[in-house]
Formats: structure tokens, C-alpha cells, sequence
């Protein structure tokens, strides 16, 4: 069978970019697709469009700069685009701010690279990545472990308490104490709702937590045809919890936290 018009002004699209100056910006990986473009919705309004080379394709558009800054709309432009290639498939995104030094570039990148794109491309082909943000939902987290941990209310009442003004190491040994027991007690509730969810998400990494009380930030990696399960699978896990926690799950997303390659551009 025969390109269609679309494919056809797609390539001559593509050949164009060779020629012109400027920079290439990556979006995303995906498997061969026909070239094609996907509407001026890149940063700086710019036309997306797709770069083959073997059984790969970049999803690309061209900047006229050296570099590019983390601006929310220039961040908000490079989500938007993963997030149109989300609805067709599932793609190995980059991250914010990749930069070639054109087309050309981008292809031999994707020929050097072209095993590990494909089985990284083939581990979460018909998946996408669920987030799970808990937290403690206290007042004041440093007096809720007081209340919850009888050792750190004995430290603190003996280190910090009286009429004696405490000094800076003892007020360094309760709070390497509090540290501790938040770390423990994050480790424990993680592995408690990581064996409810693994059934329906056999993949999940634990990002870092960004406050104190945060209690577990979890990437899972969910097949689509499961993410009900997925989702049932959260709210039993937040039975397990008294009022005292919250549970948030986001996405779908891209599968950023399981694409673990090291590009040469």
C-alpha cells in the first residue's frame, strides 16, 4: 500500500529540518511509526514532528537556541506533548531540556541506541505510571511521633525538658532520634502498601520524600487494562490507615521513573 498525503508532506516535512539551522529538542521515544507531525504544539509554539531511524522515532521540534530554560510554559509545552503521545501509546520520555545538535544527530543518537531503546521501549509497551503521594495529615509532625513513640517522648523529656535551657547537642540527639523513627516508620508503611499494590503493579519505585511529612511518594507502573484494579488496590491499602494519613494517586503519566538509559547525543 501506497503513503498517504499525510505521510508524504510529513517526510518532506522532515527532510526540510536537516537543512535548516538551529537546534533539535526531544520529546520522546517511541516504536517506528510513519513520519508525521502533531501540530504546533512544541515549546515556543513550534511544530512537533517525528524523526525515524531503524525500528526507533524521536519525537522532536526545532529550537532556534543554544539552550532552553525551565519556564512553566516551555515545562507545560513539553508535558502537553508526552501527554498527546500518552493517548496513542506509550513512549520513553525524556527529560526536560534534552537538546541535539540536529536532525542528523538525533538519528545517529537513535542508531547507536537502537537495542536498549527497543527492549526499554518493549518493557513498558501498553503501561503507564501511576503516582501515590501519602502524608501525614498532623498539625505538628514532630509532636504526633511524640505521641506515637513513647522512646523519642523520654528523650525529649529528658533532653529538653526542666527549666535548663537544652543545649545544641541535645537538641541534636532528639532530633537524630525523630529522623530515625521517621525513616523506620516510613520504610514499614511503604513495604505494607507496596504488598497491596504489587499484584496489580508489579513495578515500583519509591521517589524521595520532599517534607517531613510526606510519608512515601511510590511510581508504579501499571498496565492499562488494570489501572481499575490498580486504583482498588489503593483505597484497600488506605484501610490499613487511620485519619491520620492521606492518600493522593496521580496520573496516567509517561513511564519516567522505569526509563533507565544513558543517551549520546
Amino acid at each position: 500500500m501506497g503513503q498517504t498525503s499525510t505521510a508524504k508532506a510529513a517526510e518532506r516535512r522532515v527532510a526540510s529540518q536537516a537543512t535548516s539551522r538551529g537546534r533539535t529538542y526531544l520529546y520522546a521515544v517511541t516504536e517506528g511509526t510513519p513520519a508525521r507531525t502533531y501540530g504546533d504544539i512544541g515549546i515556543g509554539g513550534c511544530e512537533v514532528y517525528s524523526l525515524a531511524a531503524g525500528q526507533v522515532v524521536a519525537i522532536v521540534s526545532d529550537l532556534h537556541k543554544e539552550k532552553i530554560l525551565p519556564e512553566r510554559s516551555h515545562l507545560a509545552a513539553h508535558q502537553a506533548v508526552l501527554k498527546k503521545l500518552m493517548a496513542e501509546t506509550t513512549p520513553l520520555p525524556m527529560s526536560f531540556g534534552i537538546l541535539a545538535d540536529g536532525p542528523e544527530a538525533v538519528r545517529k543518537m537513535l542508531l547507536r541506541n537502537q537495542r536498549p531503546l527497543l527492549e526499554q521501549l518493549r518493557s513498558v509497551a501498553g503501561k503507564v505510571e501511576m503516582g501515590l503521594r501519602v502524608t501525614w495529615e498532623v498539625t505538628n509532625i514532630f509532636e504526633y511521633f511524640v505521641n506515637t513513640h513513647p522512646e523519642l517522648r523520654a528523650a525529649r523529656d529528658r533532653l529538653l525538658g526542666g527549666h535548663h535551657e537544652p543545649t545544641q547537642e541535645q537538641k541534636i540527639e532528639v532530633g537524630r532520634m525523630f529522623d530515625q523513627l521517621l525513616n523506620e516508620d516510613r520504610e514499614d508503611y511503604a513495604d505494607q502498601v507496596e504488598e497491596i499494590l504489587t499484584p496489580h503493579c508489579p513495578e515500583i519505585v519509591r521517589t524521595k520524600c520532599r517534607n517531613e511529612r510526606e510519608v512515601m511518594n511510590l511510581a508504579c507502573l501499571v498496565a492499562r487494562d488494570a489501572l481499575a484494579q490498580f486504583e482498588d488496590s489503593v483505597f484497600e491499602a488506605a484501610k490499613h490507615f487511620d485519619n491520620n494519613f492521606a492518600f493522593d494517586y496521580n496520573g496516567p503519566w509517561a513511564p519516567h521513573n522505569f526509563v533507565e538509559i544513558d543517551l549520546e547525543l
